[in-house]
């Protein structure tokens, strides 16, 4: 079985706000962009992906990952985090109704394809599951089988949002490349100790992380 990844992406100059007590505002758009280039080649050379698209209104971001390979689908509704998940599920689902489709953040610099394989196959046994992402309180993907609705409830406590939605949370070892998002400093340290692709490291190696 081979799936159809959904990756939004925000408008780069708004993105990573959290960042802002490790990147300055001139750095974090680079650093956001970095992060979903890493993210979207990892998941385009894993055997069990056969495309992504990409949602986004960022041109700058729109146009280098097609240049990956990525097919960028405008976020139409406006709606936030969610609405532009549905949308691009929409999107895919048009063109291959039979295919699985799964939501990936954008901001997993450490993804290693062969753990997102195992996810993916995981994933494969159940009508609808998800991932919890490394904190244990969000979520880093969520798929769904061919005919069955995505229901994106990402956002504040999605892993308890996405469990009370039917989802079956997927308890797998050695993929911590899939649950190593980033939203802090911290969460870059952690991303960084299990190694980050080529665009997001030479972004870091401008930063000056304690620990790093």
């Amino acid at each position: 079985m081979q799936w159809t990844l959904v990756v939004p992406v925000k408008p780069l100059a708004r993105a990573k706000s959290r960042l802002s007590d490790t990147a300055d505002e001139g750095l974090r758009p680079g650093l956001a962009l970095a992060f979903a280039q890493d993210t979207v080649a990892a998941a385009l050379a894993c055997p069990a992906v056969a495309d992504v698209a990409v949602v986004t209104d960022d041109a700058r971001a729109g146009r280098e990952l097609a240049a990956l390979g990525a097919d960028i689908v405008r976020d139409e509704p406006g709606g936030g985090l969610n609405a532009a998940l549905a949308h691009g599920a929409a999107v895919v689902r048009a063109r291959r109704p039979e295919c699985p489709v799964a939501a990936l953040n954008a901001d997993l610099p450490a993804l290693r394809p062969a753990e997102l394989a195992r996810v993916l196959a995981a994933a494969a046994r159940f009508p609808r599951a998800f991932l919890p992402d490394a904190a244990g309180i969000g979520t880093t993907m969520l798929a769904a089988a061919p005919g069955r609705e995505l229901a994106p409830a990402f956002g504040t406590d999605s892993r308890a949002r996405h469990r009370a939605s039917g989802a079956v949370e997927l308890s797998l070892g050695a993929v911590d490349s899939v649950r190593q998002d980033v939203d802090t400093g911290d969460d870059l340290r952690s991303a960084l100790a299990l190694g980050v692709g080529p665009r997001t490291a030479a972004v870091a190696g401008r930063l000056l992380i304690a620990g790093q």
